[in-house]
């Protein structure tokens, strides 16, 4: 007997979005409506040219792309100063189009230690957070596998990231929780994320295996997950980030009614 994991149903406590690259085969204004007929409230990862088009239609970019790529961040120091600078066109950018948090990503390792790369994204994040601040934008980096998606990505544990956090030392700096790649790294989601909340400022979601939807065809209970999140306080955003095998909008309305809790 499949499980029970259509959510509460209601107005939940989760705010969320969703991810434009996995809806591909809608256009922007298309998604956008749909979104908005379901109740998210914005879309994640979207460069400045697609800002217009998303407040068109009442929704905000709850995660700007553009400072770094995952392969090459801040965990080598020949990369901070181009860095910076995209972090110094960007986040005024984002400040005035009314819009939170900007993506960033750590690096592979490419023969750094952990600690080595630790220390080296504390010291170039360092020299962007006085204009995050002074813009009240957040920076978050991602959290993601090494096992299987992004080999030899350093920021791919969840107490690494929280040490890096830790040692920046600034409100604008936080990480960006997905719980598909987490699953796969370390597993025993809700327990972490109680412990480390503070250090998260966005959720991504996916089913595993395959990132494909988070119903009951895959091994994390999400409807357990928003409790935990909600439970915790966090009034930040949750996006879903999965790649829907059935009919995308299907999926979608699936997926909001299961995290809405």
């Amino acid at each position: 007997m499949a499980a029970d994991i259509s959510g509460s149903g209601g107005n939940g406590k989760i705010i969320q979005s969703v991810s434009r690259w996995c809806f591909g085969g809608l256009s922007l204004d298309e998604l956008c409506i749909e979104v908005k007929k379901i109740g998210l409230v914005g879309l994640d990862l979207l460069g400045p040219n697609d800002w217009d088009t998303v407040r068109k239609h009442g929704l905000i970019c709850t995660m700007a792309s553009g400072i770094g790529n995952i392969p090459d961040g801040f965990n080598r120091i020949e990369n901070h100063d181009e860095l910076v600078q995209e972090a110094e066109n960007m986040i005024p950018l984002v400040a005035s189009a009314g819009f939170p948090n900007l993506i960033t990503f750590s690096g592979n390792r490419n023969g750094i230690s952990d600690d080595d790369g630790l220390a080296n994204c504390v010291k170039g994040l360092k020299r962007i957070m006085p204009i995050a601040e002074k813009y009240k934008v957040t920076i978050c980096m991602e959290l993601l596998n090494s096992k299987r998606d992004h080999r030899d990505y350093q920021c791919d544990s969840t107490a690494w990231g929280a040490e890096v956090v830790k040692a920046v030392g600034s409100e604008r700096f936080k990480l960006l929780y997905d719980i598909y790649h987490m699953q796969i790294m370390e597993g025993d989601i809700c327990a972490t994320i109680r412990e480390n909340i503070q250090y998260i400022g966005h959720f991504h979601t996916g089913g595993n295996p395959g990132r494909n939807e988070i119903d009951d065809t895959q091994e994390i209970y999400y409807p357990r997950v928003m409790r935990e999140i909600a439970n915790s306080g966090y009034d930040g955003f949750v996006a879903h980030e999965f790649i829907p095998r059935r009919d995308p909008l299907t999926s979608l309305r699936e997926a909001y009614r299961i995290c809405n809790v």
